[in-house]
C-alpha cells in the first residue's frame, strides 16, 4: 500500500463575518450602479445619473472601511499569504476605480457617457474578483475518498 508523504497545507484564515458583509454588500451597489448607467444611456432620463451617483457613494461607505480592515489585518501573524495579498489588493483596486467613476459621475449628465458605463463595468468587475478571493475561489477542494 503506498502512502504519500505527509504535506503541511497552507492554514486559510477565513475572513470575519462583519468583514465579509462589508465586501459583500458593496457588490450589488455597484451593480445597481452598473445597471442605471445602462438605463440612462438607454433613455437618457437624468434621473438614472443621480441613481448611479448615490449608488456608487453607498458602494464606497461598504467598501473604503473594508479595505482599511483588510491593510490592518495583513499585520497579523500568518495572515500574508498570496491569495490574501491578491484579495487587498483587489479590494483597494475597486476602491480607487469607485471613487474614480464617483469623479465621472459628477460631471454633466450628457457630458458622461459613455465613460461612466466604462468605469460601472470595471467597478463590477473589479469586485467580483475581490468577491470570489473573499469566498476562497482559489482554494482548491480535496475530495474525500471512502
Amino acid at each position: 500500500m503506498d502512502t504519500l508523504p505527509a504535506v503541511a497545507a497552507p492554514v486559510h484564515r477565513p475572513l470575519h463575518p462583519v468583514h465579509l458583509l462589508l465586501v459583500s454588500s458593496a457588490f450589488p451597489l455597484f451593480l445597481g450602479a452598473l445597471i442605471a448607467d445602462i438605463a440612462y444611456a438607454r433613455s437618457y432620463e437624468i434621473q438614472w445619473t443621480n441613481f448611479a451617483s448615490w449608488l456608487l457613494v453607498g458602494a464606497l461607505v461598504f467598501a473604503v472601511p473594508a479595505v482599511i480592515w483588510a491593510l490592518v489585518s495583513l499585520f497579523a501573524p500568518g495572515a500574508r499569504t498570496r491569495t490574501r495579498l491578491m484579495y487587498v489588493g483587489l479590494l483597494a483596486l475597486t476602491c480607487v476605480l469607485g471613487v474614480l467613476n464617483s469623479l465621472i459621475h459628477a460631471m454633466d449628465a450628457w457630458q458622461k457617457m459613455p465613460q461612466a458605463l466604462v468605469w460601472s463595468v470595471l467597478c463590477v468587475l473589479s469586485i467580483g474578483a475581490t468577491l470570489w478571493f473573499a469566498l476562497g475561489g482559489t482554494r482548491r477542494r480535496r475530495e474525500v475518498l471512502p
